[in-house]
């Protein structure tokens, strides 16, 4: 979770395989990157409702519950607009990418810990 009162920058890691989401946030905080995480949308959604200054959501696009990862990125986008959003996927006949919103990156599975890195950086170097 958050780390106390600590100004960095604030990733969500939507991720139900735990030792893949312990992964991504082990990577993400090495990147010096506050960092939440859920293991579906539900939580997602509530995590961001609940006002925890997040300026990127990384979420995998197959998720139990309610509400898949493709589901959950364009009701961030409609929601809030100005949110980045980062998609993985183990899905690699890239049929995926496209039904994601305009201009949201898809990482495929198995992606580097540099790969993440530096998607994250331009997502947030974007603005």
């Amino acid at each position: 979770m958050l780390n106390g009162s600590d100004p960095k920058t604030v990733v969500l890691v939507v991720e139900d395989e735990a030792l893949l989401r312990m992964d991504a946030v082990d990577t993400i905080r090495e990147a010096g990157f506050a960092v939440v995480e859920a293991a579906d949308a539900d939580a997602a959604i509530a995590l961001i409702e609940g006002g925890n200054d997040i300026a990127l959501v990384f979420t995998d696009l197959q998720l139990p519950g309610s509400m898949d990862g493709l589901t959950l990125a364009a009701a961030i986008k409609q929601r809030w607009p100005a949110l980045k959003v980062i998609a993985t996927s183990g899905d690699h006949d890239g049929g995926s990418a496209g039904r994601l919103p305009t201009g949201e990156p898809l990482l495929v599975k198995p992606y580097s810990n540099e790969t993440l890195k530096r998607a994250i950086r331009e997502a947030i170097d974007a603005g």
